[in-house]
């Protein structure tokens, strides 16, 4: 399977280029150096120029804050370089797997999201992702458009990295307590996108649609950075004092979903993918950190 990715250097296109020594792709990475996404045309035609027989785009403008000032330049990546890249893969009859956010939510709803909820984004970088998420739908029948949350990885800029860095450097931390999400390794998100492949290659691309996948357990970021911290135990000289605050305590740019919760029902019914143990990553993840 001739599989371009798009994003090869960021947390989940990290571990997928691990993933491809052992899952037998032949993987084609696009990085900034070799296509730039921000220029209109660009992604459409290299995706025209390498003829995959899949597409994963796991490129995107994360910088959640700085979107509230270069909405632009955020559905440039976001939006419009996904539809493009979509409308490719429509022309050359293959599929697409994007990846996407639980930012596309509000945050209002008491339970997990499902797949069917309406998306309603607070922040710019949630509505630029919706418009991704539109435009390959737009563009073709034949996507998988996986939305995760609260990504974490040892590579990259993530919240347990920053949560290690300021341990080192603060004697106390308050964190947000009254935000929830399922925090997800990208090493399971890329797991997850390998078996949906690995079931393609055996059965032929048939089950499309939007899935979501994430970490099985729900937490706030209070009490993740307490599991950051328990993960660290006896690697740090003097951990901090976590403390819990309000979000209004910690204002930022961008608002968030104070929910964020996902429920992984469909994609585990349909590709028998389960959510994954988010405590176990961390360790590991922790471990390798420190080391």
């Amino acid at each position: 399977m001739r599989v371009l990715l798009f994003g090869p250097t960021g947390q989940v296109g990290t571990e997928l280029r691990a993933l491809s020594e052992q899952s037998g792709w032949r993987l084609q990475t696009v990085t900034r150096a070799d296509v730039d996404l921000a220029v209109a045309g660009q992604a459409e035609r290299c995706v025209l120029s390498q003829k995959p027989d899949v597409v994963i785009n796991a490129a995107a403008y994360n910088f959640v804050d700085k979107a509230e000032s270069e909405p632009e330049a955020a559905d440039g990546l976001n939006a419009r370089a996904p539809g493009e890249m979509a409308a490719a893969c429509k022309c050359l009859d293959i599929p697409i797997i994007h990846i996407s956010t639980d930012f596309v939510f509000d945050g209002s709803k008491s339970g997990p999201y499902r797949e069917l909820d309406s998306p309603s984004p607070l922040s710019a970088y949630g509505r630029s992702k919706l418009s991704g998420e539109e435009a390959v739908r737009d563009a073709t029948s034949r996507h998988v458009i996986l939305r995760t949350a609260w990504v974490f990885s040892e590579h990259g800029s993530n919240f347990v990295k920053t949560m290690l860095r300021l341990g080192r450097e603060r004697d106390s931390l308050g964190i947000v307590d009254d935000q929830r999400g399922c925090p997800t390794s990208a090493a399971g998100i890329a797991a997850a996108i390998r078996e949906v492949l690995a079931q393609w290659a055996d059965n032929g691309p048939g089950r499309f649609g939007t899935f979501h996948y994430c970490g099985g357990e729900a937490v706030t970021w209070y009490a993740f950075a307490q599991a950051v911290f328990a993960s660290a135990d006896g690697h740090l000289p003097a951990p901090p004092t976590v403390k819990p605050i309000a979000t209004a305590d910690y204002p930022t740019a961008a608002e968030r979903p104070a929910n964020s919760v996902l429920s992984c029902e469909k994609i585990a019914d349909v590709y028998g993918i389960a959510a994954n143990d988010w405590r176990q990553d961390l360790n590991t993840v922790v471990g390798r950190l420190l080391k």
